[in-house]
């Protein structure tokens, strides 16, 4: 890969097998932070339901340490094989997997048992990737694929169950299912459109487009993962107060000089940047009412402007909740928690100075001090959405 900042976005997306409350599908991501990497794996376990979601959370889980741990692939897939328990209908102990392990210098190694093969969409140019088939010792039976190869920046690798694929099946237009090869059509038809559409994005839309082929009732559970390559998106949030007064200015320079989407979170905050910078700042009538979130407004040069603490409370639960965007009425908090997901470098500049309202007793407990839960909205997006977070105290 050529030199120059780099950053791997990971996400997915799933659908439930259609009357069951729990998918047989698991998706796991870990990031190796001594040695830049980035591990994800999905696995689909025999069946759906309860059952199916053990065996592949059994598989996920070992094979996500495994891979982070650099054991021989050989290994590590008899002991995943060794492990699982065996079904007591079909007399076999079957969960499939596929592994991604990237490097932020681009090397990628990808490991496959079972599920379909994956995708990788280069915007310019193609790469032929060679495979090479391994066979556990105890387990001849089973074919487990390697490859590995270097990506480029806007390279994306796209992996998926057989929900998708089979997707359709037995109905008169897609009688052996949706299949691989309409399936990259589709992704690389949306990728031509969409050119930076993010890994989250994409993982919604493929999921969503299958279970319109399923004819809107999922008969198999659905997931996809899309490992994303690409120039960092940085996002600069700027909430509270600097402690010294004399330090305003430093705080308003930030705000100018910085590059990228920008959000200013607290109204004191606001009134410190407007007043240095001369930006008037004007409340966005246009947005609905939310009585849980205050409404947002506007200033030049800024991609939102918020209330603080009450904001960022909601903002952290969201988060926490792993909550769609697409399915959520838009306010000042879902709209900064998208961002947040749309974003691969986050810096919070937080202001130390004590915010009388916030002592009040009569707040709830919830509302903590705004430095604890910018600590604690830093934790979720390092540990469950792969961000890379910096936050600085003013």
């Amino acid at each position: 890969m050529n030199g120059g900042e780099s950053f791997i976005e990971v996400d997915s997306y799933q659908r439930a097998k259609h009357g069951q409350m729990i998918s047989g599908d698991v998706f796991l991501s870990e990031k190796v932070k001594q040695e830049g990497r980035i591990v994800s794996v999905l696995s689909d376990g025999l069946g759906s339901g309860v059952k199916a979601s053990v065996l592949a959370t059994m598989t996920a889980t070992m094979a996500l340490k495994f891979t982070a741990s650099a054991m021989d692939i050989r290994r590590s897939a008899e002991i995943i094989m060794d492990t699982l328990p065996i079904c007591s209908v079909r007399k076999i102990s079957y969960s499939t997997f596929t592994v991604v392990d990237m490097a932020s210098t681009g090397e990628t190694r990808i490991i496959e048992h079972g599920n379909p093969s994956f995708l990788l969409v280069r915007p310019k140019g193609e790469l032929n990737i060679v495979k090479t088939e391994v066979r556990p010792k105890r387990w001849q039976d089973r074919v487990i694929s390697f490859s590995a190869f270097d990506v480029q920046l806007e390279d994306r690798i796209i992996f998926f169950s057989d929900g998708i694929t089979q997707a359709g099946m037995g109905e008169y237009c897609t009688p052996l299912g949706w299949g691989l090869e309409n399936v990259d059509k589709f992704i690389r038809e949306k990728i031509d459109r969409y050119p930076h559409i993010s890994a989250r994005e994409l993982s919604r839309l493929l999921v969503a487009k299958a279970e319109e082929v399923d004819g809107l009732s999922a008969k198999d559970d659905i997931t996809c993962g899309v490992v994303y390559f690409r120039s960092p998106r940085k996002l600069l949030v700027m909430t509270g107060a600097p402690f010294n007064r004399a330090h305003d200015h430093d705080l308003a320079k930030m705000a100018e000089r910085t590059s990228g989407r920008k959000v200013i979170c607290g109204g004191t905050t606001a009134n410190i940047v407007s007043r240095l910078l001369n930006r008037p700042i004007q409340i966005d009538m246009r947005q609905p009412i939310d009585p849980r979130v205050p409404p947002s407004a506007r200033m030049e040069g800024f991609d939102l402007v918020t209330e603080g603490t009450l904001t960022l409370g909601e903002v952290l639960r969201l988060l926490e909740e792993e909550f769609v965007p697409e399915d959520m009425k838009s306010n000042a908090a879902v709209r900064l928690a998208t961002m947040l997901l749309d974003s691969d470098i986050v810096k919070f500049a937080v202001g130390t100075r004590i915010n009388e309202a916030h002592q009040d007793p009569n707040i709830p407990v919830e509302l903590d001090l705004r430095r604890n839960i910018v600590r604690r909205i830093s934790q979720v997006l390092e540990s469950k959405h792969m961000k890379r977070v910096i936050i600085q105290y003013l």
